[in-house]
């Protein structure tokens, strides 16, 4: 079927004929988004197909390498032809910050549209789309000997401590900040080690965001909380079958270290407390079902004090939420 003449090729044209003035619209730049097993990756590559679109990953443990199972990236056969942009790309023992995935989305945006398709940013991440629509100041670089030296402590005492230490130093980053983020918590300490100064009171010493971010459409799926719960323990337990714990001890055999983001991440943790003799098994399947449910509860609280989220209630593999959402892309945004 000739790709000019189907009806989503045509959805970014404005015909000449139905109108003596020529309206210029914009294309948008559509990110998917949700809790984690909402079927993002799925709806992601059915939008693309339908409108000429090319994926980039927004979440932040599928941009690394090495770590594979719990991660649920869809394996490159199973992509349809669609291009996935920033998955698989950064080593785990690297620190790969929400600064540094907005400037190279931006730069993935730019070029996708070059191509004269539509971008589509796909994931679960909202810090990262967060940096693409406000830019986040520009932060020192990352001190490696104070990093190193506040993974010990972390590794040492838990991430709890950490916040403590941010609260005796920077009690107002340490209110804004869970206890247990230790990845943003260890920034913070950093930045304050490094300046002098909270990281909150930097905050405001923002670049202007990228072009693209005023074109941004946000859709979020929103699926019963029961039926994503028990998906997330079933797919949890799929992991541990798939040979999750031997992934895991490859890795760390491998040298790489069990303080590395990639290895922080949930679904990764708990297996290297096991690992490393903390707990038997059974309790970091269970620990790690709790993980990832509170994780998509995080999620979800996250999109909702977002602004401008269009929300769609059910899982992307659904049918009716394939057509809702081409739908909203072709008819653009809801009236307020």
């Amino acid at each position: 079927m000739g790709g000019g003449n189907s009806p989503h090729a045509i959805l970014w044209r404005v015909s000449a004929e139905q109108t003596a003035t020529p309206v210029k619209t914009e294309t948008p730049v559509v990110a998917i988004v949700g809790p984690t097993a909402s079927g993002k990756s799925t709806l992601g590559i059915d939008v693309a197909l339908a409108i000429n679109g090319e994926i980039i990953n927004c979440d932040s443990v599928q941009v690394y390498q090495e770590i594979q199972i719990a991660t649920a990236k869809v394996p490159p056969e199973e992509r349809k032809g669609v291009p996935h942009h920033l998955i698989d790309f950064v080593s785990p023992e690297i620190n790969y910050t929400a600064v540094e995935w907005a400037r190279e989305a931006a730069q993935k945006i730019e070029e996708i549209e070059s191509r004269g398709r539509i971008p589509l940013l796909v994931g679960g991440t909202g810090f990262y789309l967060r940096a693409l629509r406000q830019p986040f100041f520009v932060s020192p670089q990352t001190d490696e000997s104070l990093r190193r030296r506040l993974n010990s402590i972390r590794q040492q005492h838990g991430a709890e401590h950490l916040h403590r230490l941010l609260k005796r130093i920077d009690p107002k980053a340490a209110a804004h900040l869970f206890p247990r983020d230790w990845p943003r918590v260890q920034r913070a300490i950093e930045v304050y080690q490094q300046t002098g100064r909270s990281i909150m009171d930097q905050k405001h010493e923002r670049p202007d965001p990228h072009a693209s971010a005023r074109r941004l459409r946000i859709l979020a799926l929103n699926p019963p909380r029961a039926e994503l719960y028990q998906r997330i323990n079933e797919r949890t337990e799929e992991h541990f079958r798939a040979g999750l714990v031997e992934e895991v001890q490859d890795l760390l055999k491998r040298g790489f270290s069990p303080s590395s983001n990639a290895l922080g991440a949930h679904g990764y943790r708990r297996v290297v407390e096991y690992l490393q003799g903390q707990r038997d098994l059974p309790s970091a399947i269970e620990q790690t079902r709790l993980d990832v449910r509170h994780y998509a509860k995080r999620q979800l609280t996250w999109f909702r004090h977002e602004v401008d989220v269009e929300w769609f209630e059910g899982f992307g593999e659904e049918k009716d939420i394939l057509d809702s959402v081409l739908g909203a892309i072709r008819h653009g945004p809801r009236s307020k």
